[in-house]
């Protein structure tokens, strides 16, 4: 009787967990899911929820922009509100409500057609642009820029670039279409900064490590002598006169 019992009871066993493999089998999560799916909600500053642009003004402002609006419940920077006077960018804007050092922040993004934008972070403002001092996630129509605009671009300046600093490792870039949703993520230490895209992980650097400050010194930021030296900061969304849609932006501090 006891061996029977021992038998039943492995036999039970054993189907409980084929089943739970097939379970898991039936769900699969990229690692850029798992991760944010498993952070507590409360962990999570809401940048934007889709209803309100409070915290956001324009770089060196005191009010936001009026291209910038919510539409669906989603950022955008309507270039139809620019003016004759005003139509090559430059209205950045910025959360201002905090600086943040150490984070992760996840976001949602969408571009037309030959778009460009960037986020920036450790944004200090002053009397020269944000991007001339802050590191930038670099945002692009990858597929269709070059062709529209009659240009070729470098590596560093496309998706999911530090932009003028480290590229993306194209076998783990997934590059969508204008105007389909992108997930970015931008998860920065000072011990190891690393860039997202689409829940797959496209380069790691250390900052301001010997081989980040070669890469400054002989490259787009020789001369400009403040790029990187700010270690906390606004976060700032890039006006690179194209339409941008952005939701569900969100910062968690490390």
């Amino acid at each position: 009787m006891k061996h029977l019992f021992f038998t039943l009871s492995f036999s039970i066993f054993l189907l409980a967990s084929c089943k739970h493999k097939e379970d898991k089998k039936q769900t699969p999560l990229t690692q850029e899911t798992t991760d944010v799916s498993q952070t507590k909600e409360s962990d999570w500053i809401h940048l934007f929820d889709g209803t309100s642009t409070k915290g956001w003004r324009a770089y060196n402002g005191e009010s936001l922009p009026s291209g910038w609006v919510i539409k669906n419940g989603e950022l955008t920077f309507d270039t139809e509100k620019r003016t004759e006077a005003n139509r090559k960018g430059g209205k950045d804007i910025v959360y201002a409500a905090e600086e943040f050092d150490n984070f992760e922040l996840y976001w949602e993004w969408k571009i037309p057609e030959g778009g460009n934008s960037g986020l920036m972070y450790h944004v200090k403002e002053g009397d020269w642009p944000p991007y001339e001092v802050s590191p930038e996630y670099q945002m692009l129509d990858d597929l269709k820029w070059e062709k529209i605009n009659n240009a070729t671009l470098e590596e560093w300046q496309k998706t999911g670039a530090d932009y003028a600093m480290y590229v993306p490792d194209l076998s783990q870039k997934i590059v969508k279409p204008a105007m389909e949703w992108n997930t970015s993520r931008i998860i920065f230490t000072a011990e190891k900064v690393e860039h997202w895209l689409n829940g797959k992980k496209l380069l790691e650097f250390v900052p301001w490590s010997e081989d980040w400050e070669t890469r400054k010194k002989t490259g787009k930021w020789k001369d400009s002598p403040k790029y990187g030296t700010f270690k906390s900061g606004y976060i700032a969304i890039q006006d690179h006169d194209s339409p941008l849609w952005l939701r569900n932006i969100k910062i968690r501090k490390l």
